[in-house]
């Protein structure tokens, strides 16, 4: 305490005579004294008037500072004094502030003395505020004030004029901002007491503090780049004005709210994104970003994503003021790109960073036909190293999916597929299925691809997989479509539905299932063919009793293409299909089928198949032809045995000569024919030329 009076003291020391040495300023006031050079040394009038104003100021305050201290006793001796300016005093008459509260006190054990208001402003004054753009390697950042000509010999406004004032302390805190940066915008000495007072400010009104910040230097000039330093070296201060800040950055793109003072004059997002870019590199708020990290990085992607698709006409004047100001990049999505990878350095996901750029993520981000794409890649980035923050982001982006009419919904919704794994779904769960089971029905490919991709996720999970019945219908339309991914992601989700031994297969479900499975055995993809058979027969064994008789007709139009397919290439397909073969015989309740099946007598089982429905030979000789196609040899060898089989049981039937004509076509379409096919085609041949001597006609060339 002594150590503070005998710096007070030291104010009024003048010089003791002409040739004594010039009078000591006091530490703590010649550390904010601006620089400047040999010839600035001689001081004007107005500059001698200015410090004579200082002085005097100065003795007020020790006045004050004396009549406090002697109204106080010993038992109070902690309790903090009243503030030598006249804004502070204002501010203890708020509610809600105390005057004894550590922060306020002038003792030398404060945690906020005039020394550390020294170290904050010297930080807050630094003008590295550049960002390195990883791309072309250029410096980008805040202009150094220092290279622009500044006023001196100017009074810094005062704040006293609080002091008669007829209004509350809360209305007065927007005038108090906009003095602390009027007065920081003057190179001229700043009282040690400024940072202390904005803190104070920030902290007991941050919704004021950060909206007239935001409107009266909106593009951040030097002040206001300071004033926001400062916040974001105090992790309590900071912590308490991020929420207002980031709700100016969520509403897109213009943001109403009143201030104390009444004014409502809208603010632009993009101005709170380029505070937040100055708070950002800020060594010290690690923790504070930490605990609101997810929500700025949703804010930030937001706007990328916004500024990228669509830029209002008062967002892109603002922004080119900026760009002239700061030397920022000259798209507002490009800026919101290094905002974010600034995010993710202090994160500590440098690597991450890097591994996005090397897989030219970050290009990728500012297209607006492939922001989706990159956002994947993003979040695939993240999810290995930022698992909770991911949980965290995509409850905030589920929150504006939910919206009746999403925009920009896209990107958010690849980023939501991306760590649908790592989420908890007992605690979003219902919100992630009711979304995706909306954007399955999209007429977007996009939209519809990404929800399939969700749903596989989704369906893993049983208590998940049980509310699925309602999308059934629309997974089976999907089985017919064009796209083998759509496909493939689509008995995904059947399989892994059914997969759970609580769930039947509806009787209106079987039919149509079964029917959209039996073209999709003969897929060119593998994975789309193996599926398919592997659904057909978990659809005959989960199906409800009522459903079994419906079914049957399907079943048995099953049969000959899974016989073929018994002797596939693909040892995983050709093992599938002889499994779901001894199904269907199983469900068809044929034993004798099913015995020979098991004893692999698949040449008697077709016999046997033929023999129990005749009328159907020239049917299944029809269903053979395709096959005869194949570029598998085993294939199209094991088609022409079973065609050579049902030729005997063609005789005598109606349309057996345009069958075997059919028949021939097909068989003399194969380059390479085997040994079966030839000795087929031979048979064929003569019969077709019996037929067609018996009606007189003459007989085909060969």
């Amino acid at each position: 305490m002594a150590g503070r009076f005998r710096g007070l003291f030291k104010v009024f020391r003048g010089k003791k005579g002409p040739g004594a040495a010039p009078a000591q300023q006091p530490e703590e006031l010649e550390q904010f004294q601006p620089q400047q050079d040999d010839a600035a040394l001689d001081r004007t009038q107005e500059q001698d008037r200015a410090h004579g104003h200082f002085r005097r100021r100065t003795a007020q305050m020790f006045r004050k500072f004396i009549r406090i201290r002697r109204g106080k006793t010993s038992t109070t001796a902690t309790e903090g004094t009243a503030e030598p300016d006249s804004g502070l005093t204002e501010l203890q008459a708020e509610p809600g502030v105390s005057t004894d509260s550590p922060e306020c006190s002038e003792d030398s054990d404060s945690p906020m003395n005039d020394h550390t208001a020294k170290t904050l402003m010297d930080v807050a004054g630094t003008e590295d505020m550049a960002i390195t753009n990883t791309d072309t390697r250029e410096t980008q950042g805040i202009a150094n004030p220092d290279t622009t000509p500044t006023p001196t010999g100017i009074h810094a406004p005062e704040l006293d004029f609080f002091e008669e004032s007829a209004v509350s302390p809360q209305q007065q805190v927007p005038a108090m901002v906009r003095n602390i940066h009027q007065r920081l915008g003057f190179h001229v000495t700043v009282d040690a007491r400024l940072p202390i007072n904005l803190l104070r400010l920030a902290e007991e009104h941050p919704a004021d503090v950060v909206l007239t910040l935001l409107r009266c230097a909106p593009s951040c000039d030097r002040a206001a780049t300071m004033m926001w330093r400062l916040i974001g070296l105090s992790a309590s201060t900071l912590e308490k004005v991020l929420p207002t800040l980031l709700c100016v950055m969520e509403d897109w793109p213009l943001h109403s709210m009143s201030t104390s003072d009444g004014d409502d004059t809208p603010v632009l997002a993009l101005a709170a994104t380029l505070a937040l870019w100055v708070i950002v590199q800020v060594p010290r708020c690690h923790e504070a970003m930490n605990l609101y990290s997810s929500r700025i990085f949703v804010a930030l992607l937001s706007h990328v994503v916004i500024t990228t698709q669509q830029t209002p006409e008062e967002v892109d004047h603002f922004w080119r003021a900026c760009r002239e100001e700061h030397g920022l990049p000259t798209n507002p999505n490009r800026f919101a790109v290094q905002a974010m990878k600034a995010l993710l350095c202090q994160l500590r996901c440098d690597n991450e960073v890097v591994a996005v750029e090397r897989k030219r993520g970050w290009d990728t981000l500012l297209c607006a036909d492939t922001q989706h794409y990159a956002v994947g890649v993003l979040a695939r980035e993240m999810r290995q190293v930022l698992m909770p923050l991911c949980s965290r982001i995509t409850l905030h982006l589920l929150r504006l999916l939910s919206r009746e009419e999403p925009r920009w919904d896209l990107p958010f919704l690849a980023f939501l597929v991306e760590v649908l794994e790592c989420l908890d779904l007992r605690e979003c769960g219902d919100s992630v299925l009711e979304m995706m089971s909306r954007y399955l029905l999209s007429e977007c490919r996009q939209r519809c691809r990404l929800a399939l991709r969700g749903l596989v996720v989704l369906s893993k999970d049983p208590a998940m997989a049980r509310r699925m019945g309602s999308l059934s219908q629309r997974l089976v339309e999907l089985l017919d479509d064009a796209d083998g991914e759509v496909v493939r992601m689509s008995l995904s989700v059947f399989m892994n539905v059914l997969e759970n031994k609580d769930i039947l297969v509806s009787s209106t479900t079987a039919p149509k299932l079964a029917e959209a499975l039996l073209p999709l055995f003969a897929n060119d993809n593998s994975h789309v063919q193996l599926l398919s058979i592997h659904l057909f027969s978990k659809v005959m064994e989960l199906v409800v009793e009522e459903g079994k008789k419906p079914l049957k007709t399907i079943v048995n139009q099953s049969l000959y293409p899974l016989l073929i397919y018994g002797d596939d290439e693909n040892w995983r397909v050709a093992k599938a299909s002889r499994e779901t073969l001894i199904c269907a015989a199983k469900f068809l309740k044929r034993t004798d089928l099913e015995q020979l099946l098991k004893k692999d007598q698949r040449l008697k089982f077709a016999e046997c198949l033929l023999a129990a429905d005749r009328s159907r030979a020239a049917e299944l000789l029809h269903q053979a032809l395709p096959f005869v196609g194949s570029p598998q040899e085993s294939l199209r060898e094991a088609a022409a045995r079973f065609m050579g089989t049902a030729r005997v049981l063609l005789r005598g039937q109606k349309e057996e000569l345009q069958v075997l004509s059919e028949a021939l076509q097909a068989l003399r379409r194969d380059d390479s024919p085997s040994q079966t096919n030839i000795v087929v085609q031979e048979i064929f041949n003569k019969r077709a030329a019996e037929l067609r001597s018996s009606a007189g006609s003459e007989p085909e060339s060969l």
